[in-house]
């Protein structure tokens, strides 16, 4: 018998007993069994026995543990003459001799080993979105924060934060189409504005999204939370409820729709396994959890939080962010086996908060000391932490890359006011908020951790992309994307192993709430619209733009804030940067490979809208 230690490999030592000259119940041979890989081997004793590595237990106490482990993989009820039959006496041997090599080596080569390459290729991916969250609203981000993120803090500490990240839009169902598609929103017949609780999907059928991809490369795929993205409501009399993206004043075919049928064309259909969640924002109707295809309960009722509309009986609105929390938590409980064994997960956990309606639970009221707005925000950093620490639990942090931002910028209903009065600001340095055009609407935060591949306590200044998750995916994965497929996606994974050697992106297309668009060159920013195009002023359909230049050009290098149009002072990047929009719309795509096709055509310079003419008296 002797043992062999391998250390060539360089993704892992391989632990390696060899009996020979056996012969235990005619089990004969030279060579009976190899162990696998120690890093698996003890990362699974790790895992299934929480306090494995902790030094509270004694060892002794770990031997039953072991001999459970070596019973299974040196059985005795193997069909008599099986080369594979061991004796009981032989299993308490191997026992006795795996107990004194755990003690003695494993400690060292669980602590010490990197990811097996099976581990470092395809991650557990768990992508994180909250919901009007700002830049200055975490603490890594914004020096002077005033509300307390310690576990999107640690995310930044244990990874990388970057400080030029962008949601596609400055407001939510525009982001969502371009984190899980990798193509801008506006290719899409959504110009402008968001979808409803009853809209028609936005996703094409045949549009492979990134949990798709993931499925295709073996992955089991969840979504738990805000969808928001549309899906086909059944109607009681045939046909698809469609509120055409107007949920102003609540659809009024609410109650014609069939609560008992299964919704088509959502989540499960774009590459989904699983789904649980509501289907827009918290304040827009139905007020109803959707557990795959069905709803969990019935509405019955109606409730209002700003819109009135169809409600289950016991939906609350300050239950959600728990609840879709805790679906997210049991679901990683749930795969942390099949990804021990090979399966990888990939989780969209896209959070309701902290949007209106601003509702923390009773146990975070009043913690912030500043408005229920912090409050929330402080839910929402707890509701990151348990997703943190499920992680732990299940040994999952070192294989698990996981992803923190948000959708847009802050909204007015955070009560900028009173935040400023506790010496806070949600948009940190930056203009604007959400709905606008200025960075305060679309500069988003943007953490990444992937312990032992992302440096620990990084941060980068390159310009990127939420939707850029569909190429960085395929990257890591080491598979190449049809050409219909992210047409606006750039793998940031270069950035992330810290192998940037220049930008990965020099251009970056933003919208506001009314459609307008911006563009960057580099640290050069085009808006192409006079004033916010969104909620701030000047605002439009309340300001008056006569005699202001069209657009407005910065150089965010020296003007961050957005204080100083350069436009007039520099017409010629002006012309060249609409040009270079005009080309990246017009050839379907902004990444090289063949032209593709927008769904619609694309207005680049959106109409102004004036305000409206004083009343004479």
């Amino acid at each position: 018998m002797f043992i062999r230690i391998d250390g060539s490999n360089s993704f892992g030592m391989s632990l390696r007993i060899d009996l020979k000259g056996f012969r235990e119940e005619d089990a004969g041979g030279a060579v009976f069994h190899s162990l696998p890989r120690m890093r698996p081997w003890s990362f699974f004793l790790a895992q299934r026995f929480p306090l494995w590595r902790s030094s509270a237990v004694p060892v002794s106490m770990r031997r039953p543990e072991i001999h459970g482990i070596i019973m299974s993989q040196f059985p005795s009820n193997a069909p008599a003459g099986c080369p594979w039959r061991f004796s009981h006496r032989l299993q308490t041997e191997i026992t006795a001799l795996a107990f004194w090599l755990v003690a003695a080596v494993v400690p060292f080569l669980i602590s010490a080993q990197p990811l097996s390459a099976a581990q470092a290729e395809r991650p557990n991916i768990v992508f994180i979105l909250a919901d009007d969250q700002g830049y200055g609203d975490v603490g890594v981000l914004n020096k002077d924060a005033k509300i307390p993120t310690p576990n999107l803090d640690r995310i930044a500490r244990e990874g990388m934060y970057f400080t030029d990240g962008h949601s596609s839009s400055a407001v939510c169902t525009p982001t969502r189409y371009s984190v899980l598609t990798g193509r801008y929103h506006w290719r899409t017949r959504l110009q402008k504005g968001v979808l409803g609780g009853f809209s028609a999907p936005l996703i094409a059928p045949d549009r492979l999204t990134v949990a798709g991809l993931l499925k295709q490369q073996g992955y089991h795929t969840g979504c738990f939370g805000k969808w928001h993205l549309g899906f086909d409501w059944p109607l009681k009399d045939g046909g698809t409820a469609d509120d055409n993206g107007d949920f102003s004043g609540g659809f009024k075919k609410g109650w014609e729709v069939d609560y008992t049928g299964e919704i088509q064309n959502g989540p499960l259909d774009v590459g989904f396994d699983t789904f649980f969640g509501i289907s827009a924002s918290l304040d827009m109707p139905p007020y109803v959890y959707l557990r795959d295809r069905k709803c969990v309960e019935v509405p019955t009722t109606e409730k209002t939080w700003i819109r009135k509309g169809p409600a289950a009986e016991s939906f609350e609105a300050v239950n959600v962010l728990p609840d879709i929390t805790r679906e997210t938590v049991s679901y990683i409980k749930s795969r942390a086996g099949a990804a021990q064994d090979g399966t990888p997960f990939f989780v969209y956990f896209p959070l309701n908060a902290p949007h209106t309606p601003i509702v923390p639970t009773e146990d975070w009221q009043g913690k912030s000391g500043i408005n229920a707005y912090a409050d929330f925000v402080m839910q929402v950093d707890w509701s990151v932490g348990q997703v943190l620490k499920v992680l732990d639990e299940q040994g999952l942090t070192d294989s698990t890359l996981l992803f923190f931002t948000t959708d847009n910028g802050c909204s007015p209903s955070a009560n900028f006011g009173e935040l400023r009065a506790a010496g806070h600001e949600p948009s940190y340095i930056y203009r604007g908020h959400k709905a606008d055009i200025y960075e305060g609407g679309h500069r988003v935060p943007y953490l990444v951790r992937w312990p032992g591949r992302v440096k620990a306590g990084s941060y980068s200044d390159q310009i990127v992309g939420q939707l850029d998750l569909m190429a960085t995916c395929a990257d890591i994965l080491d598979i190449d994307l049809p050409a219909d497929v992210g047409e606006d996606s750039v793998s940031i994974l270069p950035a992330l192993l810290g192998e940037d050697d220049g930008p990965i992106r020099q251009h970056l297309v933003s919208q506001s709430i009314n459609g307008s668009f911006a563009i960057r060159d580099g640290n050069w920013k085009l808006a192409l619209c006079p004033g916010s195009g969104g909620w701030s002023d000047p605002r439009p359909g309340r300001f008056d733009f006569t005699g202001m230049p069209e657009f407005q050009l910065f150089d965010l290098a020296t003007d961050p804030g957005e204080q100083t149009n350069l436009a007039e002072k520099h017409p010629e990047r002006v012309q060249e940067m609409k040009a270079t929009l005009e080309k990246l719309v017009g050839d379907g795509r902004s990444t090289p490979g063949p032209k593709q096709v927008n769904d619609v055509e694309v207005t680049i310079v959106k109409p102004i809208p004036r305000p409206p003419k004083a009343k004479k008296n």
